[in-house]
């Protein structure tokens, strides 16, 4: 079970990390809607500036991908200096060549496929830290409204006793109860205060420095629509994401093991005839001892991990949807319990001991149970509905897509 003073702490920091400093955030909301918590945890929340921060980061990694190898330029002076005839420059040869390495094997493909799925594998897990994020907040909102509505319900309490010790004192002068009767009035009073006191005192702590007070209904956090469908849940994506990376890596592991050929291309300068000749080369390194094999070997072990995550992914969707949609039907039964028989009968209940007390009928130990059958009713429909709120926020994740 949700505990309400921490929900709502944790809501209340992410809205100010989202809002800025906690002074100028209380002076300028001092309520506070789904929509715009929402919009704030969004704006500023750490899992998603680093999900951002991890799209831009695999956006330029494709980029890089795309950009060939620089050409390189080549300035050799051959006998400009030694012994003898070589002791000046007179029979020095100078060359100057422009070389360009030619990948070969699709490289440049390869490596750009392999960008273009890492960019997507990021893209999906941003959402991810999105949806994961929406039902925090959903949560925590839930949980502030419910007990924003228990504080409500403990001041009609209070006033309720504060009536009921009215009366009471009002039969006892009239010497219609023994004085024990109006002591007992009081002490009700008195446990409603402490109750309202505690509710107020949790409220408070919870919200330090935050927004006074949030708005909204909890029936508003109803059932997502949308059909369950494990294989387009937003964790089976991301899983399935994330395997397309792993195999365009390995068959970019294996281009980067192919040879690539260097031409150059030049002039060479003799300085004893003062003439001039058009240089021409090749080079490649032979694939003798490197092969890149170890990186492909990697990325085929990443692969076989990327199968295994995105069966688990799928065991896993089919447990989330079943069990959120499960804990959102009991949840709603409950509400319905609550809100059709039990709270209207505990209403009728206190209604009538009150009216029957005024009139003489029934003692204030009648009222006293109808009250306390009154409140628990109540506060275990808050907690309903609150909770029903909470596992509405679980199934629109499992149904995220």
């Amino acid at each position: 079970m949700f505990s309400n003073s921490v929900l709502a702490r944790t809501l209340c920091v992410a809205l100010l990390m989202a809002g800025g400093s906690g002074a100028s955030f209380a002076q300028t909301a001092q309520a506070l809607t789904l929509e715009e918590a929402l919009a704030r945890a969004e704006s500023n929340v750490p899992a998603l500036v680093q999900a951002q921060a991890a799209v831009d980061a695999a956006e330029g990694r494709r980029q890089q991908a795309g950009l060939g190898p620089n050409p390189e330029v080549r300035l050799e002076v051959e006998n400009f200096s030694g012994s003898g005839l070589y002791s000046g420059l007179d029979l020095a040869e100078s060359t100057l060549a422009i070389g360009q390495t030619i990948e070969l094997g699709g490289k440049r493909e390869a490596r750009v496929r392999a960008g273009e799925a890492e960019v997507s594998a990021a893209q999906l897990s941003a959402r991810v830290a999105r949806a994961e994020l929406t039902v925090t907040v959903k949560s925590r909102f839930a949980a502030a409204l419910a007990s924003e509505a228990q504080v409500t319900l403990a001041r009609g309490a209070l006033g309720r006793a504060n009536d009921l010790a009215r009366s009471a004192q009002a039969l006892v002068d009239a010497g219609r109860e023994p004085p024990l009767r109006a002591l007992r009035a009081r002490t009700a009073v008195a446990e409603a205060q402490a109750e309202l006191d505690r509710l107020i005192g949790a409220d408070n702590a919870a919200r330090a420095a935050a927004p006074q007070r949030v708005v909204g209904s909890l029936s508003v956090l109803s059932k997502p629509a949308g059909v369950p469908d494990p294989m387009q849940s937003l964790d089976v994506r991301l899983a399935e994401a994330q395997g397309a990376a792993a195999r365009a890596i390995v068959a970019r592991e294996r281009a980067a093991g192919s040879t690539d050929v260097t031409a150059e291309v030049g002039v060479r300068r003799f300085e004893e005839d003062r003439e001039n000749a058009i240089v021409f080369g090749l080079s490649m390194p032979i694939p003798i001892f490197n092969q890149n094999q170890g990186n492909v070997a990697a990325a085929n072990a990443d692969v076989r991990a990327a199968d295994s995550r995105r069966v688990q992914a799928i065991a896993e969707a089919v447990q989330r949807i079943r069990g959120a949609e499960d804990a959102f039907a009991a949840a709603d039964r409950r509400v319905q319990t609550l809100e059709v028989i039990a709270g209207p009968t505990a209403q009728e209940a206190l209604d009538l001991a009150r009216a029957g007390f005024e009139a003489g009928r029934f003692s204030l130990l009648d009222v006293l149970d109808a009250e306390a059958a009154f409140a628990s009713a109540q506060a275990t429909l808050i907690e309903a509905q609150r909770d029903r709120a909470v596992a509405a926020a679980e199934l629109e994740r499992a149904l995220a897509r």
